[in-house]
């Protein structure tokens, strides 16, 4: 990983998420550097929806050369349910199947616009990511699948139920 310039970070470190951004952001202004490849969900799911984005990725600036990536089941699943599954048992299904299909699509880039924050040029971004990939927006991120839910977000959703009804 040191030869290809990685940048490692703890997640729940302020200080690391800090230098993080600042090497990204060096990383950008050096046009003789390779583009960077992040993946802002920071998990996988199902492969129905796109869940929430960090908003970190899109704090730096740059232009975002966007990526829907699909996986096609009809052969094998590469999709680990881990409660479900242990990784052993994941790992064994993923060699067993026939093969593992992958529909990857490359969009247009994107630009943040002047007026817009970073949690909204991730949400544009996510919801081309996910129309061309066929796949819903879910505004929540991978961590509820780990975690338990806020109560702060399960009022919100209560909330919103109550205007419906």
């Amino acid at each position: 990983m040191q030869t290809t310039q990685h940048v490692l970070f703890e997640r729940s470190e302020m200080k690391d998420r800090h230098l993080v951004r600042k090497k990204i952001r060096e990383h950008i202004a050096d046009k003789a550097k390779l583009p960077i490849l992040i993946f802002p969900e920071g998990t996988c799911i199902n492969n129905t929806s796109v869940m929430m984005f960090k908003k970190g990725s899109f704090e730096v600036g740059g232009t975002i050369h966007p990526v829907a990536i699909k996986y096609d089941p009809r052969f094998g699943d590469a999709f680990w349910n881990s409660t479900k599954y242990s990784v052993m048992t994941y790992g064994l299904n993923v060699l067993t199947s026939w093969a593992i299909v992958c529909n990857v699509w490359y969009l247009p880039p994107m630009v943040k616009e002047e007026e817009e924050d970073a949690v909204h040029f991730a949400n544009r971004v996510k919801a081309v990511i996910a129309a061309r990939g066929g796949m819903s927006v879910l505004p929540w991120d991978g961590g509820l699948k780990r975690k338990k839910v806020k109560e702060s977000f399960k009022e919100e959703q209560q909330k919103k139920y109550c205007q419906i009804v």
